[in-house]
């Protein structure tokens, strides 16, 4: 506490530098950092409970605790909020604020509300055929004669989880004073999507804070073989969403998703930073708000360099990130498999055990009789 009240102090100084009251200021490039330069992230931990190693991420709900927002004191409160009569999210606010005003041009502060979409059909089925099986052979397919899952939509328990997180914002904002995020972000896919419309939609927003989403490719699920994982064309997603717009050079069709070779977790994790760098160097906003998927908010995670923290469907984490751009050093460069076919079965598995994998009949099965299939459909 008291480092970050020296900090504070010096920030607000008048010799700071730093950003306008209310932003966290860009550098103004494209997709990432150039010139010599690569940004560095930080996870600023002890303001919510998620990246408190303590907290169980399996029971935790974030519309039932604030968001997750640690109740605790903040040293800009004595200027603030002499009569302690704030709310804990203004205080908060404040705060950011105060020390993205004080930062030098090579330092911002973000607070990101990233959010898992809500249950899909490719998650039902998930469950109900048990994940090896999903992943070695139903996962492949459209869908299974009842419910479709490529690019999936959402079931009525994933609109029901939308509207849960709606009803949050709704007393957030009026009640706990949270403050509205100033961008959003979604995932192409239909779910994700899905999920941002209906949570953000109809809120009473700010005039200046609408929910003007930005469609970004890079914030897709990781690119596995199943049909899940491929997006619809861009024609359609804006005949779905006429309200979103698309990230410059998004393309008309799926140009990632191939069907007969997976996504690397080491490439997974090279287009998030990707696009964190941009979302970091072109979005002068602090408030931040992503909607996409598991498996890429643990990448964004993991870039971030935040805890592990697993999110059911229709879950979401903040999190108060520090990136500072570290102008004339070159970034690493690292050669990376990129993409590598799964083994699967051309028809249902004799067995899917969790933890083992699923076993193919002679005949069905397309490389190897046991097929090891332990990701999870996100």
């Amino acid at each position: 506490m008291l480092a970050t009240s020296v900090l504070v102090a010096l920030c607000l100084s008048s010799t700071c530098l730093g950003w306008e009251w209310g932003k966290s200021g860009k550098w103004d490039v494209t997709r990432g950092i150039a010139g010599g330069s690569t940004i560095n992230y930080t996870t600023i931990s002890g303001f919510f409970q998620q990246d408190d190693p303590a907290t169980d991420s399996s029971s935790f709900d974030y519309t039932t605790t604030n968001y997750g927002l640690i109740d605790r004191s903040y040293p800009t409160d004595g200027e603030f909020d002499p009569g302690k009569e704030k709310t804990q999210w203004e205080r908060f606010a404040y705060y950011v604020n105060s020390i993205n005003r004080g930062c030098d041009r090579n330092t911002q502060y973000k607070v990101l509300f990233m959010g898992r979409h809500g249950e899909g059909y490719h998650n039902a089925a998930e469950s109900y055929y048990g994940t090896p099986a999903w992943n070695c052979y139903w996962g492949l397919l459209e869908g299974n004669g009842t419910s479709v899952w490529r690019d999936a939509q959402l079931t009525e328990a994933g609109k029901a989880q939308c509207t849960k997180a709606n009803n949050f914002w709704k007393h957030a904002l009026t009640v706990e004073k949270i403050p509205a995020p100033q961008s959003y972000y979604s995932s192409p896919l239909t779910r994700s999507a899905t999920t941002a419309n209906l949570t953000f939609n109809g809120l009473d927003l700010p005039a200046e804070r609408p929910f003007a989403p930005t469609v970004k490719e890079y914030l897709r699920e990781g690119i596995s073989m199943r049909t899940c994982d491929e997006r619809s064309n861009k024609t359609h997603i804006q005949a779905l969403f006429p309200a979103f717009k698309f990230e410059d050079g998004f393309t008309e069709d799926d140009e990632l998703w191939k069907g007969y070779e997976g996504e690397t977790s080491e490439a997974q994790l090279k287009r998030t930073k990707i696009v964190l760098d941009d979302i970091f160097s072109n979005d002068d906003n602090t408030w931040i708000s992503i909607t996409s998927h598991s498996g890429q908010i643990n990448a964004n995670l993991k870039v971030l360099n935040h805890i592990a923290f697993s999110l059911s469907t229709g879950q979401a984490i903040p999190a108060l990130i520090k990136a500072v751009n570290l102008r004339n050093a070159d970034p690493a460069t690292t050669t990376i498999q990129s993409w590598v076919a799964e083994a699967t079965c051309k028809a249902p598995p004799i067995t899917s055990i969790s933890g083992q994998g699923c076993v193919c009949s002679n005949v069905s099965s397309t490389s190897a009789t046991a097929v090891t299939a332990t990701a999870t459909a996100a």
